[in-house]
């Protein structure tokens, strides 16, 4: 998430997708994917965990992070020769899926993260009907890229949690005011004004839309598998939040997500 973009997360935790393609292992062992791509928006590249502001800092993401017990390193505990490509982009949406599924089929990968939603959530401009359509088009080049593929999706977390943790908070209501990371739900943050609420329940029942559209999608495709709300249901605190802009996860935030995913749709 990047300036108006947003990750997030989250939650702890922002839409995640798992795309799993079995490799070689010895007769009568468990096979396990030898290669992961992570999809996905700012979340995934740990935006903001850095000392440098501002920045990608992919060290520390919850999918392929080296820094943290992330996705990857906890695979790496069941498959050492795991591979790692961190093909997410900050500020992306769901529009973005499909391109980024092309480039998972074109590094012949085994398992596909993809965290996404919280940006187009933020901006307020996808329909749920077009958010379907787009993810569907990119599960379908995952379908036909890596034909005998898992994909096991990671819901889009809570985020109107951020609110309510934060809207009290002096210097978060400051830096949500400076740079607009999710206008949709943190713009007027202390006003109890009810168009303002309406607004914020607006935003967390797009989530729910979106997340309902993500388990009906998934559904239509044999080897996809829906976390059951895992990620909307993840509690997060203030200290899963990065102080530079109270907005995308601290390294603890990373690894939360990473915790929840594993817990959810792990081997």
């Amino acid at each position: 998430m990047h300036g108006k973009s947003v990750t997030r997360w989250a939650a702890a935790v922002g839409v995640t997708v798992v795309t799993a393609v079995l490799g070689c292992q010895p007769a009568g062992a468990a096979a396990y994917p030898t290669s992961i791509a992570a999809l996905g928006d700012s979340m995934t590249r740990a935006f903001n965990t850095c000392a440098m502001p501002w920045t990608d800092c992919v060290r520390n993401s919850w999918a392929t992070g080296t820094a943290v017990d992330s996705y990857s390193e906890r695979l790496r505990k069941l498959e050492p020769d795991v591979a790692t490509h961190n093909l997410a982009v900050s500020g992306a949406r769901m529009s973005d899926l499909p391109r980024q599924a092309k480039a998972a089929v074109s590094n012949h990968v085994g398992l596909v993260t993809v965290l996404m939603g919280n940006n187009d959530a933020c901006s307020g401009g996808t329909a749920a009907e077009t958010f379907a359509s787009q993810f569907k088009e990119a599960m379908t080049t995952l379908r036909q890229g890596l034909p005998n593929a898992q994909v096991k999706v990671v819901s889009i977390p809570d985020i109107y949690q951020l609110w309510v943790l934060l809207h009290t908070d002096k210097s978060a209501v400051a830096k949500w005011g400076t740079f607009h990371e999710c206008d949709a739900l943190l713009t007027n943050p202390t006003s109890t004004d009810p168009a303002d609420q309406q607004r914020r329940d607006a935003f967390r029942q797009r989530i729910i839309a979106y997340n309902a559209q993500l388990a009906a999608v998934c559904a239509e495709f044999s080897q996809c598998e829906y976390d059951g709300g895992a990620g909307f249901a993840a509690r997060f605190d203030a200290s899963d939040l990065s102080t530079v802009d109270y907005f995308h996860p601290s390294v603890k935030g990373q690894g939360l997500i990473a915790d929840v995913v594993w817990k959810a749709l792990g081997y």
